[in-house]
């Protein structure tokens, strides 16, 4: 389990500026795409930036909401999604009880880069390239180098059907970056997160479980 808050902004953004700024690996020539100029402070109007919609998994007239705090490089939240997520995606959400949400945290520029490609197919590719992030996580850190980490999230973008043009266009996206940091500071300071994965089920928090007693909660929700 990870442990973070967002009130701590300086490193989060910190991160931010890094991911905006480009040690982005060009499918061909290996060099650093978009050598940004992003400042600390330019970052720093999260206080006032725009915020991203949620993305639905779900029917939106679901009885119960379920909002999943998570990092791409937190190894509870991988693990939370190889062995609860799928139940639970058969057992209430396909099944109309449930209506899931993902939101991402920020712990470092890896997570941050992470959920830039997630986001760059737009919400109809998000939980797929989600799921990829997550199975393949191990891989795709390797051995925690920048250009490593970065070579590798390329190539998960291309495999969900991703174009080198849209890659480079997501991954040097610097508005889309102070708005996925001003989405995380806002949503998990409401939600009062400081660790992951952290569950929100119709408004009560609740720490990383097992599917077991997930689902105990999910039925008492129903009236089951």
């Amino acid at each position: 389990m990870k442990i973070a808050s967002p009130k701590l902004a300086a490193g989060i953004l910190t991160a931010a500026a890094l991911a905006a700024g480009g040690w982005w690996m060009s499918g061909a020539g290996q060099t650093p795409v978009g050598a940004g100029n992003l400042s600390l402070a330019a970052v720093a109007q999260e206080a006032t930036a725009e915020t991203l919609p949620d993305i639905v998994m779900g029917q939106a007239d679901a009885p119960v909401t379920l909002i999943e705090y998570a990092s791409y490089t937190c190894p509870h939240c991988a693990s939370f999604h190889d062995e609860v997520f799928d139940r639970l995606k058969a057992d209430y959400v396909d099944t109309g009880k449930v209506r899931f949400i993902h939101r991402e945290v920020y712990f470092d520029k890896f997570g941050l880069w992470a959920g830039m490609i997630a986001s760059c197919g737009g919400a109809p590719k998000y939980y797929a390239i989600s799921g990829m992030l997550y199975d393949a996580q191990r891989d795709w850190i390797g051995d925690g180098q920048e250009a490593t980490i970065a070579a590798n999230l390329r190539k998960i973008g291309l495999k969900a059907g991703l174009s080198q043009d849209q890659l480079d266009a997501c991954l040097n996206d610097q508005d889309m970056a102070r708005k996925m940091v001003a989405t995380y500071q806002k949503n998990a300071t409401a939600d009062d997160v400081n660790s992951t994965p952290t569950l929100v089920i119709n408004g009560t928090k609740h720490s990383n479980m097992s599917y077991a007693d997930l689902k105990a909660i999910l039925d008492k929700e129903l009236g089951q």
